[in-house]
């Protein structure tokens, strides 16, 4: 969407590990992915094709680069959304939810491959005393014993209703890992969801469409099952006047 493109960049197939060795060359040195692609439409990789990424950056000597603004610090049910592969990246960029709302943002990277000293990376807005309060706070918070696991009974909870809606409607199910789910609405009425349901009276619903054939779902993370059943509620009856 945004033009122009950063050149080097050649695009790969998701979950289809031979288009990504045909990639690579003699210049090439990172593979970049999402764990799970959010704008997409909530597209897993799978464990099997992080696996082998893995290898295959090994083997080439290649870096490992996961972008987790969507679906880390807790977003799929693990802190991280690579660690449902059992594998471990050379870079990380993480953002949004490690602020818990306010602006925050990190780029994360094993020793091995820091390119940074402390102190060199600057910027009027870099270490920022009250976000970076913030951001340890929203960690230690996910990082509690217990949190993680209700992140996901609830996704699980989220992922049958979904089910339960898709099944009633003649939709095409749902997908996606955690708190980060899309339904799948196997016809591209999504953007005409998202205006009907910002009318709602007495109080809209905010949806997202980031694909005209789906809705994504990216609740907070201790959204309560009576959040879910009321947004579904809302959901039922705009989709009554649509489908």
């Amino acid at each position: 969407m945004y033009a122009p493109q950063v050149a080097g960049f050649p695009k790969a197939e998701l979950n289809d590990i031979a288009s990504v060795a045909r990639c690579i060359h003699d210049k090439t040195v990172a593979i970049m992915l999402e764990p799970v692609q959010g704008e997409a439409g909530v597209i897993g990789a799978t464990r099997e094709f992080m696996q082998q990424l893995r290898a295959l950056t090994q083997k080439h000597h290649l870096l490992l680069i996961v972008d987790e603004v969507q679906t880390g610090c807790g977003r799929t049910g693990q802190l991280f959304a690579y660690q449902w592969s059992d594998i471990e990246p050379d870079i990380m960029t993480l953002g949004k939810g490690i602020g818990g709302g306010v602006p925050l943002a990190a780029l994360l990277a094993r020793d091995e491959v820091a390119c940074f000293e402390a102190g060199e990376q600057g910027g009027t807005y870099n270490g920022n005393p009250l976000m970076c309060a913030v951001g340890v706070a929203v960690l230690e918070h996910i990082s509690q014993a217990d949190f993680l696991a209700s992140v996901r009974e609830r996704a699980a909870y989220f992922s049958d209703a979904l089910l339960q809606l898709s099944n009633e409607y003649g939709f095409a199910g749902e997908r996606g890992e955690g708190l980060l789910r899309a339904l799948l609405l196997g016809k591209e009425i999504g953007h005409e969801i998202v205006e009907k349901a910002r009318e709602l009276e007495p109080a809209g619903l905010l949806l997202n469409a980031p694909r005209p054939n789906l809705l994504r779902f990216m609740p907070a993370l201790n959204v309560t099952t009576d959040e879910i059943d009321l947004m579904l509620v809302m959901l039922r009856k705009v989709l009554d006047s649509i489908v």
